[in-house]
């Protein structure tokens, strides 16, 4: 079985050069740290230390820069692209629950809290584009790659569903729960984040129980 640290997408295919990455770096910190005020092209050319002339080649006006990178930090929820026929019951779990750790991980760090704060904050205001943004580059491309990887396990013969969306769902469900609204309500994070490994690998194992096919 091929390593999955070293097999997995380490950017989802957004197709960003080193460079571009490390200016979406520095715009996210100046989100978590600013606000969406902080978010101007001035702020970000001169944080990443690069031109405005290059921010709008790259990312467009200021919505193409938020939506490159809210894309950007959902690339790091990495999944394999792999075929049913290069996997078996010890490799997709192996997988399933990398991609599970790597959520946790993303959902609790400081820049997806500030993104979702932020939408929330914004939801009932006319216009506000964020939450779309954050469906749209975001929750629904990481769905999309968790998907392909459940429909190669159906595939496989190893997992047993009708509807992948709904599958993808419970297994969303299992590792996230109710544990992504404690810590956006503030509930200290530090003491949340000590199990990732365990808690990815409980909620695997029940959704292998929920949808594992039965041999």
């Amino acid at each position: 079985m091929q390593g999955v640290e070293a097999t997995r997408e380490a950017r989802g295919g957004t197709g960003l050069t080193e460079r571009q990455g490390a200016v979406l770096e520095q715009a996210l910190r100046l989100l978590v740290d600013g606000g969406e005020r902080a978010l101007t092209t001035a702020g970000v050319a001169r944080a990443a230390n690069c031109s405005k002339e290059s921010l709008y080649k790259w990312f467009g006006d200021r919505e193409g820069l938020l939506s490159a990178m809210i894309a950007f930090q959902a690339s790091k929820v990495r999944t394999l692209d792999v075929s049913a026929e290069a996997l078996d019951a010890a490799s997709l779990k192996a997988h399933l629950v990398a991609f599970a750790r790597d959520l946790l991980e993303v959902l609790s760090g400081e820049v997806s809290l500030a993104l979702n704060r932020l939408a929330i904050g914004q939801a009932s205001r006319e216009g506000s584009k964020l939450g779309r943004l954050l469906q749209e580059r975001g929750r629904r491309p990481i769905g999309r790659r968790a998907g392909a990887l459940l429909e190669a396990g159906r595939k496989a013969g190893l997992l047993a569903f009708d509807d992948a969306e709904e599958a993808y769902g419970a297994l969303y469900g299992l590792v996230v729960a109710d544990w992504h609204l404690r810590l956006l309500l503030g509930e200290e994070a530090g003491m949340m984040k000590k199990d990732f490994s365990q808690r990815a690998e409980r909620a695997v194992e029940a959704f292998l129980r929920l949808y594992g096919a039965k041999v």
